[in-house]
């Protein structure tokens, strides 16, 4: 990258990463997935999908961020160089940017909501109160886009502050902080879960596994979120692998990541769950998990107030550490490509997202039903940018899978693992077949929810696609 930054420590890579990948997809989407999905046979779906799929293409795009230093898109763009590779894989980077940037942009409105329930639990004001109410108060908040820009500006601002600091003493220091601090709290509320909820129940909920109980589309979100938790396919795993060490083992870390998120994912859904069945309430909530029915159930245990307030501490920090990874990609290139200062791309890029967040704010009350998206794609602005997202990251990850599979050389992809043959072999087999093969099916479930004006564009993105994948290297001239 610009100046060659490298993380302090080689422990830090691991930081990083869990950091970015444990956020709201584990706190706030695995629970309610979960939920919805029977649970046990949900996970062992997720589990296997995360070692196949999920584990190789970290490896990946870990490998093509610290092979080129430097930002996903500058990174690709020499990359394709020095392969004579076609340019049009340099989408891989523009997907990932495109994506981080959209993601951060209604991310940090959902993670606003942590902010105004932190509030809410540490001043009692929901103690006591009854479903009806819990309900009420969330939809008011949903129903006030003064209230909610509010708090996305104050989530935005904060991440903003650590990325603008720098890679050392920003981002490395803020992690260093942050995630010890997030496990402390985990394993508190996991602790209080334990006493005061149904801990029996809920493993039994999540270790119970009946795969009958799984649909296909079940099936399919358990794919998908093993993706989504490792933030694959966004930039973000390929902007910090830039600044890792040379001499830090990617396999084994790579693994690390995936293991530490995983057990997360697990802990949290345990905590929650206990919580849910203790206090008598339906896991499958659906997206109102978090924010109605984990609240309700705060309300009527001893200590619930302050307990829930530590939890969204929690919820809010995990997401401060995943945005901050959000905003690395499009900053980097900012100051790789127009050589500006750290803070100027950092508010470029945050003013920018800040402002295209305020679509996602509408989205839940004034531009609910009658606004321009709802007339020209039938969906909130919201629902677009993140079937948009959803669009984008497959395909990214599929790229990621067959440029590293196909056109790195097996003499650099050896040297950057530093592994046996043996390893070699069976990583190569899953990022070459396996791997897109299930990328592929998670990116074509987003077609049938694709109408209207968006149909040509998901074609055209199809063909760019297509035809990187098809280009063969390139002879020297």
């Amino acid at each position: 990258m610009s100046g060659h930054n490298v993380w302090t420590h080689k422990g830090t890579f691991l930081l990083a990463a869990v950091g970015s990948a444990v956020g709201l997809g584990n706190l706030w989407r695995f629970p309610y997935l979960t939920g919805e999905n029977g649970g046990g046979a949900f996970i062992l779906v997720y589990a296997a999908t995360i070692l196949a799929v999920g584990t190789p293409i970290l490896i990946a795009e870990t490998m093509l961020g610290r092979t080129s230093r430097q930002s996903p898109i500058m990174g690709m763009r020499h990359l394709t160089k020095t392969h004579k590779a076609s340019r049009a894989w340099e989408l891989i980077g523009w997907l990932g940017a495109a994506s981080a940037f959209l993601i951060l942009s209604f991310y940090s409105v959902i993670a606003g909501w942590a902010l105004h329930y932190t509030g809410l639990m540490l001043t009692g004001s929901l103690v006591g109160a009854d479903a009806q109410t819990m309900a009420a108060s969330f939809d008011a908040l949903l129903a006030s886009p003064s209230l909610m820009t509010l708090y996305h500006t104050l989530f935005i601002a904060a991440s903003a502050l650590i990325v603008s600091m720098g890679v050392h003493r920003g981002i490395e220091t803020g992690l260093r902080i942050m995630m010890p601090a997030l496990f402390i709290i985990l394993t508190v509320v996991l602790a209080y879960s334990v006493m005061n909820g149904d801990i029996h129940a809920a493993a039994r909920f999540l270790l119970t596994f009946n795969i009958a109980d799984l649909s296909l589309e079940g099936w399919l979100q358990a794919v998908g979120q093993s993706f989504f938790t490792l933030s694959l396919g966004m930039g973000a795993i390929m902007a910090y692998g830039a600044y890792m060490p040379g001499d830090a083992s990617l396999t084994r870390t790579a693994i690390g990541v995936a293991v530490v998120d995983t057990a997360i994912a697990m802990v949290a859904g345990l905590a929650i769950f206990a919580l849910v069945f203790g206090a008598g309430l339906e896991t499958g909530q659906g997206p109102g998990l978090m924010f109605v029915t984990l609240p309700l159930a705060f309300a009527e245990m001893p200590l619930g107030a302050l307990i829930g307030g530590v939890f969204f501490i929690l919820v809010l920090g995990a997401a401060i550490s995943s945005s901050i990874s959000l905003i690395e990609p499009v900053a980097a290139f900012l100051v790789e490509r127009f050589n500006l200062t750290r803070p100027q791309a950092v508010i470029i890029v945050v003013v920018a997202a800040w402002a295209m967040g305020l679509l996602t704010v509408a989205s839940f009350n004034i531009g609910a039903e009658d606004s321009l998206f709802h007339h020209l794609f039938g969906r909130s602005a919201f629902d677009v940018i993140e079937l948009l997202t959803n669009i984008f990251m497959p395909l990214g990850g599929l790229m990621i899978a067959l440029f590293a599979g196909w056109v790195l050389t097996q003499s650099e992809v050896m040297k950057e693992l530093d592994t046996t043959h043996g390893w070699f072999i069976s990583w190569r087999f899953l990022v070459r077949f396996v791997a897109p093969t299930a990328v592929a099916f998670v990116f074509l479930r987003t077609i049938p929810q694709v109408e209207g004006y968006m149909i040509p564009a998901l074609g055209a993105l199809l063909l760019v696609g297509l035809f990187a994948l098809s280009q063969r290297r390139q002879k020297p001239r």
